[in-house]
């Protein structure tokens, strides 16, 4: 395991060398929505009876900036990695592609954490939100984050150029993230929006996340778990079968 420690330590590093732009960056793009959002809704929506509206957008901007950073990070590092050419270092190295894939996914999840915890600190100045069941919101965003650095993992391999990872990012990530009841419940949504909310898995992880926060969700937290651990499952099945395969790495 020697080889996995070395990469997932040398991507931790990355994060920590550049932290103004990996933790701080981003913690205060969610205060900024805090403070706009807040400001301008707290005293006209109250989704949850007796929860102010800022205490109840806190924790969907947390769980948003843990899945857009996980993303991030492993998308990329790797396509950095590709195109400055050092990746061929990386592929010489006796690492199991296991190994290749746990690094970076695992990298993924700490920075997840450490943004979200940083946006959930400074968040605590505007609202308070009860945290009834820490280890049900734990779990969602640790499962949230390891769905997204694998999702990160298959956009820097399939992309070749940063225009490529961008366009996936701004285009697939952004929207089904502003579109999972970050900023709202989805019984708030006409019908139609309803039934197509629930087959965007960003909003169940957003929906059981919160659910740790205030005891109500949307829908049952057992179904949330059921459905991105599902999602997960696939998907790291997927990426793996990728990197078994060498895909646009060793090919």
């Amino acid at each position: 395991m020697l080889s996995f420690y070395t990469l997932f330590h040398k991507e931790l590093l990355r994060v920590q060398k550049v932290a103004f732009q990996t933790v701080l960056s981003p913690v205060l793009t969610a205060l900024l929505y805090l403070l706009i959002f807040s400001h301008l809704l707290e005293q006209h929506v109250e989704v949850y009876p007796g929860v102010r509206y800022t205490a109840f957008l806190i924790p969907g901007l947390v769980m948003m900036s843990v899945l857009q950073n996980a993303f991030a990070n492993s998308s990329s590092s790797l396509i950095q990695s590709k195109i400055t050419g050092n990746i061929v270092f990386v592929l010489l190295a006796p690492l199991a592609y296991w190994e290749f894939f746990l690094a970076y996914v695992l990298a993924s999840v700490v920075r997840g954490l450490v943004v979200g915890a940083g946006v959930y600190l400074a968040a605590l100045w505007f609202a308070w939100p009860p945290l009834q069941f820490p280890l049900w919101a734990l779990l969602f965003a640790v499962l949230g984050s390891a769905l997204l650095g694998s999702l990160g993992v298959v956009a820097g391999i399939w992309s070749e150029k940063f225009d490529q990872l961008a366009g996936f990012q701004n285009f697939i990530i952004l929207p089904l993230t502003f579109l999972s009841g970050v900023f709202y419940s989805i019984h708030s949504l006409p019908a139609f929006w309803q039934v197509l909310s629930h087959f965007n898995p960003f909003f169940y992880m957003i929906d059981g996340f919160r659910y740790g926060f205030f005891g109500s969700s949307d829908i049952s937290p057992w179904i949330s778990l059921v459905v991105v651990s599902g999602c997960f499952l696939v998907l790291a099945a997927f990426t793996l079968a990728l990197l078994r395969s060498g895909y646009k790495l060793r090919l």
